[in-house]
């Protein structure tokens, strides 16, 4: 930050008589070099700086202790937008109109007294316009403001502790991510992910964490992902998910679209309302309502390099409604603290509350240990004789995910996986490498031998015999006589008949059904179609 004597050193002598007569000085200096170190002289003392900051209108005092709590310098775009801009004007022109006698907005009144200054300065989002304190004169300020609060930096939390409705109907925050990546990782790895459905954001976090890419699986990492601990498992997902430039969540954010070459920076925007959840106080419900707004008042522009609000084109998915401008902070900026918040409630990391069951979430809590709290694994498994596995949410999540390869899947119900041993599934599983037996020797080491005899005797004749019934649909054929299925078969139906089931059944093959009955009026029978539908 610049000092008062750098802030000034362009500054003509007009307007550093201006700053001295705000202040009740009177320069003796005729030039604008001799003036400045003057006037530098006369501000950067203590009972100087006491007084002028006595008698500031209300309103430029607030202005001022905001930009002291924000230490010393903040973003043009948000503090004019808050405070007012400064008129552009040429020294003939000020000297003429006296705007300083007249200031139209608040942020004149600081200008004009030197308490305020506009810079250029470097950022990680590049170069941007700040309004700024001077450095030593801020030193000063806050020394007056010592003895009381009014001018005393301090970081308090934004917003509000959340109200009883606010609070009402909690959703803790679970783990069970570390499950649904289970799943999708042997969805994936048997080329099924399709078949089920997961949170859009997990395959995104499981690249992020490098544990698959877009074509596959990293075996050694999905090894040792899901032989972790469940506490270390999914901190391993929250690392990776904070420290990722890749991850955007404003991309992943539902109901609207991202279109264009513009780019955001999803990690530094990530950090610093992270910055900010992090200033909360631990296990106590806040308001999220409150927390969003108080952003929009203080950090409007988190995410926006120099407050730019019609460069990023966004829309919104239902009616393809472009949201450009500060106008639609709510949809957008807003939209995105908030699932920022739900992002930390997947993660395991914040419980949430809503006014009751199936609403909008309105408040939320940190959890202060988290990880300890859920990372007891307990569980097992049970097979039953007609093929059903059942494995419970908590049992180790490596051998659910072999399991899971060799069956069919069925629903999760009361935190329990349930699988199906099929024909099918054996097959594809052959089809990787994988056989039967292998399934039988770990459902016998993780059941202490509670296998039934007849799921034994299968998944041994599996790997012997392959599938040794059959049930399938038929279409079925069936005439009067002999003598009849004899002529069809000799016509030229006939070869589109299939296995004889009996003298006067025969299968019909796929597709021929027309074909068959064309066959058949030709021969002076009409023929009936039964249908079980």
């Amino acid at each position: 930050m610049l000092t008062l004597e750098q802030s000034l050193h362009k500054s003509d002598i007009g307007y550093l008589r201006i700053v001295a007569e705000l202040w009740g000085l009177e320069l003796e200096s005729t030039d604008a070099a001799s003036s400045m170190e003057e006037l530098c002289a006369s501000l950067l003392d203590l009972e100087a700086v006491a007084e002028t900051l006595e008698v500031l209108p209300a309103e430029a005092r607030s202005a001022l202790n905001t930009l002291v709590h924000a230490g010393g310098k903040m973003e043009w775009a948000i503090f004019g937008r808050k405070y007012g801009d400064i008129r552009e004007m040429g020294a003939g022109r000020r000297d003429r109109e006296h705007p300083h006698l007249k200031p139209t907005s608040t942020s004149e009144i600081l200008f004009y007294r030197s308490l305020l200054a506009k810079a250029f300065f470097e950022t990680e989002k590049g170069l941007q316009e700040f309004a700024y304190i001077p450095e030593d004169l801020l030193e000063i300020i806050i020394e007056v403001g010592s003895g009381e609060t009014t001018f005393a930096p301090k970081n308090d939390p934004l917003g509000r502790p959340a109200t009883p409705v606010e609070k009402a109907y909690e959703i803790p925050a679970t783990d069970h991510i570390l499950d649904d990546a289970t799943t999708y990782l042997a969805a994936l790895r048997i080329g099924e992910e399709s078949r089920s459905r997961f949170r859009r954001e997990l395959p995104e976090i499981l690249q992020t964490a490098h544990i698959i890419k877009k074509n596959g699986l990293y075996p050694e990492a999905v090894k040792k992902f899901l032989e972790a601990s469940r506490a270390d498992a999914l901190n391993l997902l929250y690392k990776a998910w904070f420290n990722s430039t890749a991850f955007n969540e404003l991309r992943l954010m539902p109901g609207i679209l991202c279109e264009g070459e513009w780019t955001n920076q999803p990690q530094v925007t990530r950090e610093f309302l992270m910055n900010l959840v992090n200033d909360l106080p631990k296990g106590k419900w806040w308001s999220l309502p409150a927390f969003v707004k108080a952003i929009k008042e203080k950090y409007p522009d988190y995410q926006r390099p120099a407050g730019d609000y019609d460069s990023w084109f966004i829309k919104r998915e239902a009616d393809g409604q472009f949201l450009r401008g500060f106008a639609y902070w709510d949809a957008i900026d807003g939209a995105l603290i908030r699932y920022t918040i739900h992002m930390l409630h997947m993660l395991g990391r914040v419980d949430l509350a809503a006014p009751e069951e199936g609403k909008e979430a309105t408040a939320f809590k940190i959890q202060p240990e988290v990880e300890g709290q859920r990372s007891k694994v307990d569980g097992k498994i049970v097979v039953s004789s007609n093929g059903k596995i059942t494995v419970s949410r908590m049992f180790s999540r490596a051998v659910r995910y072999q399991i899971a390869r060799f069956c069919e899947w069925g629903e999760e119900k009361n935190n329990e996986f349930n699988y199906f041993v099929s024909a099918r599934s054996l097959k594809r599983a052959s089809e990787q490498g994988l056989k039967a037996e292998q399934l039988l020797a770990m459902l016998v080491k993780y059941t202490n031998s509670a296998v039934p005899p007849a799921m034994v005797k299968s998944l041994k004749r599996w790997d012997s015999n392959g599938a040794e019934a059959k049930v399938e649909s038929l279409l079925v054929l069936r005439v009067s006589s002999p003598e009849v299925m004899e002529e069809m078969r000799k016509s030229k139906a006939g070869k589109f008949l299939g296995e004889l089931l009996s003298p006067t059944a025969v299968v019909v093959k796929n597709g021929a059904i027309e074909k068959v009955m064309a066959a058949l009026a030709e021969l002076g029978l009409l023929a009936e179609v039964i249908s079980d539908k």
